[in-house]
Formats: C-alpha cells, structure tokens, sequence
C-alpha cells in the first residue's frame, strides 16, 4: 500500500474535502503497517474501494416557511460501505453540512459499525438547513420535505439512518411519519423513535454512556475507575448529557459544558437537576451555555474552550476538530489521564500526537462513541422481533458491547513498549471484518 499516492489521488478526486481526506488519512496511517503485512488486501485494492462511497445522493429539498416564503436547501445521502449489513448512519440538520462533512462521517461510521460487532454497514447524510429558530410546523414541513427525496433510496434492509445533530426525536417523528405515508408501512426503517412507536429505551443517552463505559475501561488499563475524577466535557447537547449523567453515577465530577458562545465551570459538580437542565437549554434551541451559569452562579468564559481547566478526564462531545495542539499541551501539562472522544473526530491530528507523544491514553470517537449506533442497531434488533428490552437490559448489552470494543482496541493496538494506542486498534479491528466481507463477496 502506497499510502501517499493513494492520498494525492484521494485529493485530486475530492478537491478541498479537507475533513473527509483529514478522516482517510488518519484511518490509513494507522492501518498501513496492517495492509502490507496482509497482501491480500492490496490484491483486492480494498483500499481504493473504501475510500470511494458506493454512491452519494443529493437533491433539492423545496419548502415553505410560515411566512408563506418558499426556501431551497441542499439534501445528501453518503451510502459509503455496506459489506457487513445495511447503510447505518445519522442524518445531520446544520448550516456546515457539506459533502466533504458528511463523507468523513460516513467513512468513520464504517468502522465505527463495524466495532459493534453488529450488521451495519457505514452513511451518513443530512441538509444545510438549519432547525434553530424555527417552528414546530417549519421544521415538519422541511422534514417532510427531505423525506419526499430521500424515501425510496432507504429501508430497513437497505439503509436505517438515525439521528445527529440537529435531528432528535421531534425530527425522527415528523420523518418517519412521512415515510409510512408514503409507503404505507410500520417498520424499522429509522432509529431514534418514540419509545410508543418502535423506540429503544436509553437511546437518547446512549452515545455519552457508552463513552464513558469505554473511558472506564481505559482508565482500568492504570489501574483506576470514574470514582473521585473530576470531569471536563465539551458540548451540552445529547451525548454531554448522557455522559455527564453516567460520570456523575459513576462517582465523578463533571466541571464544564460548553456551547459555541464559551464554557461554563461549575467547581460543585454538575448533577441533579443541573443535568437534566441541560435538557432545557437544548431544548430552547439557543445554542448557549451562558444561561447555566446565570442560572446556579457560577463562571462563564465566553468564546472559550474547556479544555483550560485542570482535569482528570478530558471528553470532548461538541463537534469535529474542536480539541487543537494548543488545548492537547495544556490538558497534558494539567494532568490529564485519559482523553476519550464522546465527538466525531473531535481532537484534530496535531491533538492526537501529542496524546501519544506523552502517552496519554486516547480513545478515538470511532470506538468511544460507538454507543449511539450501538443502541441503535440494538433499536433494530428489537423492531426485527417485534418487542422491547427494558431499560436495564439495553443497557447491560450497550456495556458489553463498549467492554468488547476496548478489548479489540488492546489486542491490535497494544505497542511493544505496552502503551495501547487506541487509534490504531480500533482502526484495524474495524477494518479487517469489512475487508475481508469485500473480499468474500467479490468484485462489485
């Protein structure tokens, strides 16, 4: 495998998709050694087929706010890779969705489902819409809009996608909605669902708790566990929300949120009803954190970044390249222990180095928040079968499978001096069983 001319070719086909070439480059980097260890890959050019989707479909989503203006906004489907299972991946609502966007995520989500263990196989999609400030009736008439172009490109059997940001229940409900007027069918064709029709139970919370379930298990690695942790987050949406909630359970102390006006630090601890707040400024669909600190009198830092404050666990869960060099050297120098991605690619490649120059344990977003896919095609499982696991029981699986995700990151990313480099593990263990699907499957 020549990983620099496969680069510069990716960069001539995909001109100034800076995230989705940022995504590529930091799988290949890691897998290299792998690849030329195993000739059969190269053989199969199993490289060159992963990295090229098997078709992206965009379309012209038309609506009408309720001024009675009519607006034009862009709609995507990255059906990236479906070797192992059906096209999984969420569906972001955001002004920054971009093809580049949204062919990282969906190239990441390949191995990301690929770790569950579960059949999925990787997408992503989404809109340059923008749901804040909008009302109830002008976001369902946009979902219902995007559904109209989307519908009969997925299925239950062919592409399930889920939620991101942007899109939570409210959105799901007014999509699948749609989509069974459409095709007069009840099935399980999203996830994310109301748990009255077809929902799983904890798949909100899904994606921070399986974070911090993959946390525990690098904090074991030295011998240590959540209890008496102080706790720095990023984001306050979903995945800030239901890491926040398990850290706390677990005996930690959470310290920041943060939002894209700055970051809040709360020295108390950031549980009981301070959590469930945090429900309420998503809700309100301001964007903000400042309204916390307002609320329980406690500091704000406006436009800045909580990766400053002195802290054992550092878990980014905003968005991607939000963690820098700068913010890695200062989380380092405070003492960090472990730094674990509740985000997609949230710590940029200069971040990560410098985790692993100082042996910093790093668990990539890949495996660390597989939880909300996990839950997800957990969510699957159960409308296949046409029941409901409790609460506990969903759980009890989500952990297992965190559990079993952070074994496969040891065994393939354990180096000779015993340090595990999470990045290179899981990028390996999610490769080898697609690839070696491609490879059984054929040429197609």
């Amino acid at each position: 495998m020549n990983l620099e001319k496969i680069m510069q070719d990716l960069e001539k086909k995909n001109p100034g998709q800076t995230e989705f070439l940022q995504a590529v480059r930091e799988v290949l980097e890691s897998i290299e050694g792998f690849v030329n260890e195993n000739p059969q890959y190269d053989s199969h050019k199993i490289i060159e087929r992963l990295t090229e989707p098997d078709r992206i479909i965009q379309f012209r989503v038309t609506w009408v706010d309720d001024k009675g203006e009519i607006q034009v906004n862009t709609g995507y489907r990255v059906q990236f890779n479906n070797a192992i299972g059906p096209y999984k991946g969420g569906i972001r609502f955001h002004p920054s969705v971009n093809l580049s966007i949204l062919k990282f995520l969906g190239f990441e989500q390949i191995f990301k489902n690929s770790l569950t263990t579960l059949p999925m196989g990787g997408a992503k999609g989404g809109s340059d819409f923008n749901p804040k400030g909008k009302s109830d009736n002008e976001i369902m008439r946009f979902c219902q809009a995007f559904m109209t172009e989307l519908w009969r490109n997925i299925g239950p059997e062919m592409d399930v996608p889920a939620g991101d940001i942007g899109v939570g229940g409210r959105e799901i409900g007014y999509m699948y909605g749609w989509w069974k007027k459409l095709t007069r069918e009840h099935n399980g064709v999203l996830t994310g669902k109301g748990r009255n029709w077809g929902g799983s139970l904890i798949r909100p919370e899904a994606t921070g708790f399986g974070a911090v379930y993959f946390a525990n298990e690098m904090l074991k690695l030295v011998g240590q566990d959540f209890k008496g942790k102080i706790v720095a987050l990023s984001g306050f949406g979903n995945v800030a929300w239901g890491a926040a909630l398990k850290a706390t359970q677990l005996g930690a102390k959470v310290v920041t949120i943060s939002g894209p006006d700055g970051y809040v630090y709360d020295p108390d601890g950031i549980s009981g009803d301070k959590i469930n707040y945090m429900l309420e400024l998503r809700a309100s669909n301001n964007d903000i954190v400042k309204p916390y600190a307002e609320k329980y009198g406690v500091e704000f830092f406006e436009g800045r970044r909580p990766w400053e404050v002195k802290c054992d666990i550092a878990m980014p869960c905003a968005t991607q390249n939000e963690l820098n060099e700068e913010d890695a050297r200062m989380l380092v120098k405070n003492g960090v222990k472990v730094v674990c991605e509740g985000a997609n690619m949230p710590c940029t490649p200069e971040a990560v180095t410098v985790f692993h120059e100082n042996k910093i344990p790093f668990g990539p977003g890949k495996a660390a928040n597989a939880g909300g896919v996990a839950t997800s095609g957990l969510e699957m499982s159960q409308n296949g079968m046409k029941l409901m696991w409790s609460a506990e029981e969903v759980e009890e699986r989500l952990r297992q499978i965190m559990v079993n995700i952070h074994a496969n990151c040891v065994k393939y990313g354990t180096e000779p001096n015993g340090y595990v480099n999470h990045v290179k593990g899981a990028n390996i263990a999610g490769f080898i069983k697609v690839a070696d699907a491609m490879i059984d499957q054929g040429v197609i």
